[in-house]
């Protein structure tokens, strides 16, 4: 449980910067409440001048923020976890763009768990809402966590799917938990958490319905999950970000082929065209996952030992380097680099630059 002290210093960071300025910030200074206590000079070199002025200013609300947040974490089952916290989510830690917070009402073991991201259209075809359901009903029995995003259509119908198999689900919002939207789907998100389900956010409480934070919370339902099915798509559908970050995650992406004369079946055409698994039935899913017995963990973690880490240190010597030249020199896997890239920036022996490059830091 984090101090309120802890809780301002995380709400006034992340309402002032970005989540790359706030990284760069934590991997210098370790903590929110020692970032403000950075010198002049190393917050002149992480941060641009606009957002070196939004620092400098603690939002007007903040007072406010902390006050509502600390209610709302004393209601049973509202948790928050922090970047860094021992316990989260693996497999989200490894992506490129990890959320500095997660808000959570529900069961929260459920981010620990074997999951499936399922997206789709906001207006599918009868039988693209019928299609959603009846994947998700038989990926819910088959022990996999659905997650999807609480939208209307097909993010609804494979909420639906699981709850009515008695599995599990996760949806991922764009606003703060203490408003549901659409406001039609409030019943379904009623009825996820009476289930058992999980609500997650990275938006502090209060967040108001915004567009671009629709697109944003996409990487999270990407990166929970351990592949993603597009069940309907139009080629300019929010589908195919969650699909093109899933890829970029090193999962599996599946789509459902449709009719050719259907606008919604076009995004999981271009995506089949561009390597997507084509699958027609739950067990073409299963088929490319690992038994769920035999799984191993979700997502390797920085190597412990000394050894290996500056075996990875030596590696990047100390020109920039992207990902995929550090995955050449290393033989690490992408998703487990990334982890163990993270580690080292919030550590402080990592620079995240501009264009996904990493430099080390000389220490010293």
């Amino acid at each position: 449980m984090l101090s309120s002290a802890e809780l301002a210093a995380w709400l006034r960071l992340t309402e002032s910067v970005g989540p790359g300025a706030a990284r760069r910030l934590l991997a210098m200074a370790g903590s929110p409440q020692a970032v403000y206590e950075l010198p002049t000079v190393a917050l002149d070199q992480a941060l641009p001048p606009k957002q070196r002025e939004a620092f400098n200013q603690p939002p007007a609300h903040l007072d406010e923020l902390v006050t509502n947040a600390q209610a709302w974490l004393a209601e049973p089952g509202h948790d928050l976890l922090v970047l860094g916290d021992a316990d989260y989510p693996p497999r989200l830690l490894a992506t490129a763009d990890p959320p500095l917070l997660l808000w959570l009402q529900g069961r929260r073991e459920l981010l620990g768990m074997p999951s499936l991201a399922i997206v789709g259209s906001r207006n599918p075809t009868a039988q693209g809402g019928d299609n959603a359901r009846a994947f998700s009903r038989a990926l819910a029995r088959a022990g996999y966590t659905i997650v999807s995003g609480l939208a209307l259509g097909v993010d609804a119908a494979a909420h639906e799917g699981a709850l009515d198999a008695g599995g599990a689900t996760i949806a991922v919002v764009g606003t703060g938990l203490d408003q549901v939207y659409p406001r039609r789907n409030a019943g379904l998100a009623a009825r996820l958490l009476a289930a058992g389900g999980l609500i997650v956010s990275e938006y502090s409480l209060g967040t108001p319905i915004t567009q671009a934070n629709f697109p944003r919370r996409n990487r999270i339902i990407a990166g929970l999950a351990q592949g993603c099915l597009v069940v309907e798509a139009a080629v300019q559908s929010g589908s195919l970000i969650t699909a093109r970050l899933s890829v970029e995650a090193g999962r599996e992406v599946f789509a459902i082929p449709g009719s050719i004369h259907s606008p919604q079946a076009r995004g999981c055409h271009a995506l089949i065209r561009q390597g997507a698994k084509l699958v027609e039935s739950a067990e073409d899913v299963l088929e490319e996952l690992p038994p769920l017995g035999s799984r191993p963990a979700a997502s390797p973690t920085l190597p412990e030992t000394p050894h290996e880490q500056q075996a990875l240190l030596d590696a990047m010597g100390f020109d920039p380097v992207s990902l995929d030249a550090l995955m050449a020199r290393s033989g690490w896997a992408a998703a487990e680099l990334s982890a163990a890239l993270l580690e080292l920036e919030l550590d402080g022996h990592v620079a995240r630059l501009a264009g996904q490059l990493f430099q080390r830091r000389r220490q010293g």
